[in-house]
C-alpha cells in the first residue's frame, strides 16, 4: 500500500512580503483620498509617498508610475465589485433575497469607498486605453450579474429595460459621495442606508 504523502503546508507570507503588501495597500488608500481631493493631475508621486511616510522614489518599488497607481485602484475596485456581486447573488437561490443582498453589498461599497467613486467618475479617462477597456468590461459583467437576478424576479422585462434599471440604480447609489456627507454632522451612515435601500428597491422593481 502506498502511503499518501502529507500535504505541504500553505506558505505563509514573510514579514518582509507582508510589509510590502501593507505598504502597497496604504499607497492605494492614500491615492484614493488624494485623487478624490485634488484630481489625478493634481497629485504627484512625492505627494503619494509623503502620505504614507516614504519618499517619492520609494513609491516606484510598488508601482511603475502614477498612472499604474490609478490603474491598480480602478481595475482593483472593479474586480472586487464583480467578485463580490457574484458571491452575493449566488448565495441565495431566492431572487428577491439575492437582489436585496446585491443592493446591500453595493451600498456597503458606496458608503465605504466614496473617494474611489469620485476618482472613477472624474479620472477614468486618465487610464491607458487597455486598462480603461478592462474596467469597462468588468463593469459590464457586474451589471449583468444584477440583470440576471432582476430578470429572475421580473422575467417579462426585456434586457434593455433590465440594463437601464440596473445602471440607473448604480447612478443613484454612487451619487452618495456627492449628495450626502456621510459620517459628518449632516448625514449619518445609519440614516443614509435605509433610504438608499428603499429607493434602490423601488427603482429596480417598480411596475
Amino acid at each position: 500500500m502506498t502511503q499518501t504523502e502529507p500535504a505541504e503546508p500553505l506558505e505563509r507570507p514573510t514579514q518582509r512580503s507582508q510589509a510590502k503588501a501593507d505598504r502597497r495597500a496604504a499607497l492605494l488608500e492614500a491615492a484614493a483620498t488624494l485623487f478624490a481631493e485634488r484630481g489625478f493631475n493634481g497629485v504627484s508621486i512625492e505627494d503619494l509617498g509623503s502620505a504614507v511616510g516614504v519618499s517619492g522614489p520609494a513609491v516606484y518599488r510598488h508601482f511603475s508610475s502614477k498612472q499604474a497607481v490609478l490603474e491598480a485602484l480602478l481595475v482593483g475596485v472593479s474586480e472586487r465589485l464583480l467578485s463580490g456581486g457574484e458571491d452575493v447573488s449566488g448565495a441565495d437561490p431566492d431572487a428577491e433575497a439575492a437582489l436585496r443582498a446585491l443592493i446591500g453589498f453595493h451600498i456597503d461599497f458606496a458608503l465605504g469607498e466614496p473617494d474611489t467613486i469620485r476618482v472613477q467618475d472624474r479620472d477614468l479617462d486618465a487610464l491607458p486605453d487597455s486598462a480603461r477597456r478592462q474596467v469597462r468590461r468588468l463593469q459590464r459583467r457586474y451589471v449583468e450579474v444584477w440583470m440576471r437576478v432582476l430578470g429572475q424576479l421580473h422575467p417579462a422585462l426585456a434586457d434593455d429595460e433590465l440594463r437601464v434599471r440596473v445602471q440607473g440604480t448604480f447612478g443613484l447609489l454612487n451619487s452618495t459621495p456627492h449628495t450626502a456627507r456621510v459620517g459628518s454632522a449632516h448625514v449619518a451612515p445609519d440614516a443614509v442606508r435605509p433610504v438608499l435601500e428603499r429607493m434602490a428597491w423601488a427603482a429596480l422593481t417598480s411596475e
